[in-house]
């Protein structure tokens, strides 16, 4: 089992940032809510705030991916509702070999809300 390192845009804004007195956006939030759900002694996958997965439109975004296997990219998050299906899908990502999960397998929101499948890049493609 390769594991998976879960990206979290820490930039992502919600519909209701703007509004919001709370001058901590969105995808932050989201973060801090998936670390706390992960606990400390997670085993599946790391968990990296990163800036900015240009995927505004759709945010909250994340990424999980892993060296060799293919990297999905998840939107229209939530930090109250969506940080244990996000463990959930890192989870499931980390135990499979090529990173492909059983579509039906995956949570509800995770289905439905992938916006891409990235094949694994090929070290040789990369020079």
């Amino acid at each position: 089992m390769t594991a998976s390192t879960l990206y979290v845009c820490t930039t992502c804004r919600s519909a209701s940032d703007g509004a919001s007195v709370d001058p901590v956006r969105a995808g932050a939030r989201l973060l801090s809510a998936v670390q706390r759900a992960a606990g400390p002694d997670y085993p599946d996958s790391r968990i990296v705030g990163v800036e900015c997965l240009s995927n505004c439109s759709r945010g909250c975004t994340i990424a999980v991916g892993a060296p060799g296997k293919w990297t999905y990219v998840i939107g229209n998050l939530d930090a109250e509702q969506h940080a244990a299906d996000v463990l959930a899908f890192a989870h499931q990502h980390s135990a499979h070999d090529t990173g492909v999960t059983v579509w039906r397998a995956r949570p509800e929101h995770i289905r439905k809300n992938t916006i891409a499948r990235v094949p694994p890049m090929n070290p040789r493609e990369s020079s």
